[in-house]
């Protein structure tokens, strides 16, 4: 009886195989069952994967290929992937440099239309829409003094800028600019201004330890807030009719402004002046920075006590900032000799990202409608930095200021910036996108009186 030696491998003949079952289960099942009633695109799906990955099993029709997958399979369930819309890139402008020749317009000139410029930036989401030109404003006497806060916009579309002993308001609507008040020299000078949430009122803190609240409608002083501080109020910042300062002396107080005995509430824990002061967006707690380096947040309910305190930067804390998206979410910066922007959970106290920036920070901003932070800065380029969180990659740096940037405020729709710097030029910018419920509108209050914003040189 003879032997059949078969070696180590089945190689199976080709005659066994039934191509025509095969063909079958593969295109004719799948096209009489799509004959007998239209299918949606979840069932086109879900019969073809079937079809292609369980249904080959019988007859061993898999078994022979090198590739179980084919490129027909792959390519089937391409035709049922979601397409998402791609988003275009933004582009931010750089600003034009001012010729030595050239003066600047000032604040409180009448002339203060100047010079056009078309913008050559594009927002991509929605097609190549044209963003905004740019204006620069001479502020000249503007304090060069890191730890005070001499800018803010209104919700009623006023930018107020303190200037030395007097204040210029500049009206976004119209592009008007005029002198609102001014002090004696004993009082001055000014060395804070924070607008009331209603855009009608905006408070004032002096040198001389006061603080004065005047209606802008009327141009009149409403009252003095006196006795609470020792020395200049250098921080200002509103929580409804509450108006909450800080001093030189370390001290931050609380303001009823609707009553006569307006000291409501004391914060004390910081050692040295106290530079900065931000409401988170509930209303319940209070960020505050001070020249010791240290950052705290306090809960309104529980003055006396601070909620966290946080010792991780190296100098001055001036920029701070709550995220408008993320309740719980703290964006910090220290000065020259920290240079880096920490966040924090402000739930926790935990310490979520820290990023050198190489510079001086003088000011953070946060969008409304994106996860992007902007930064202002010192030497040695005195920039203005987009940033994406949580990556912390640099979106743009927009450039023109020749000094550091001291600080910065944002428009009533958030969409511009303006930044003042000690090169006495206060600066307009388009930098964030429309919040989508602006976007949702046809016709919003404070985004149309900045389409014919223009730069002037």
């Amino acid at each position: 009886m003879s032997r059949r030696y078969y070696g180590d491998r089945f190689i199976p003949a080709r005659s066994s195989i039934d191509f025509d079952l095969a063909n079958f289960l593969l295109v004719g099942s799948a096209s009489q069952s799509q004959t007998r009633q239209e299918k949606t695109d979840d069932t086109l799906y879900r019969q073809r994967l079937y079809a292609l990955m369980m249904m080959r099993n019988r007859n061993r029709i898999l078994s022979f290929w090198s590739n179980p997958i084919s490129r027909d399979f792959q390519t089937d369930l391409s035709d049922f992937a979601e397409k998402k819309p791609s988003k275009g890139r933004r582009y931010i402008p750089k600003p034009l440099a001012l010729d030595s020749e050239e003066s600047v317009p000032s604040l409180s000139s009448s002339d203060c239309n100047g010079k056009e410029s078309s913008g050559h930036s594009i927002l991509g989401t929605r097609g190549r829409e044209l963003l905004e030109e740019k204006r620069i404003l001479s502020a000249p006497e503007i304090l060069d003094d890191y730890n005070l806060n001499l800018i803010d916009w209104s919700s009623s579309n006023y930018l107020a800028i303190a200037l030395s002993h007097r204040v210029c308001l500049w009206d976004a609507t119209n592009g008007v600019g005029f002198d609102f008040m001014s002090i004696n020299g004993d009082i001055g000078p000014i060395t804070s201004v924070s607008w009331a949430p209603d855009g009608q009122r905006i408070a004032m803190g002096m040198n001389n330890s006061t603080v004065e609240l005047w209606d802008v409608t009327s141009s009149q002083k409403l009252r003095t807030l006196q006795g609470g501080h020792q020395s200049r109020v250098g921080s200002l910042c509103w929580n409804d009719h509450v108006l909450t300062t800080g001093g030189k002396d370390s001290i931050i107080i609380d303001n009823d402004v609707r009553i006569r005995s307006h000291h409501v509430r004391t914060y004390k824990g910081h050692k040295a002046e106290v530079c900065q002061l931000k409401w988170s967006n509930s209303g319940k707690q209070l960020a505050s920075g001070g020249n010791d380096s240290l950052l705290y947040i306090w809960d309104r309910t529980m003055a006396s006590r601070w909620l966290h305190k946080f010792e991780d930067h190296m100098s001055t804390v001036k920029a701070i900032a709550w995220c408008p998206l993320q309740s719980n979410l703290l964006a910090s910066s220290g000065g020259a000799g920290d240079q880096s922007i920490k966040f924090w959970n402000a739930q926790t106290g935990v310490c979520l990202n820290s990023c050198d920036t190489g510079s001086q920070v003088c000011s953070l901003l946060w969008s409304k409608s994106n996860k992007e932070i902007l930064s202002s800065h010192g030497p040695t380029q005195n920039q203005l930095t987009l940033w994406k969180y949580p990556s912390m990659a640099k979106i743009a740096e927009l450039t023109g200021h020749t000094s550091r940037v001291l600080f910065m405020t944002q428009s009533p729709d958030s969409c511009m910036v303006a930044s003042a710097a000690a090169d006495e030029t206060l600066r307009i910018w388009k930098v964030f996108e429309t919040p989508e419920v602006a976007m949702l509108t046809t016709e919003t209050t404070y985004a149309e009186p900045f389409r014919n914003l223009n730069y002037i040189r």
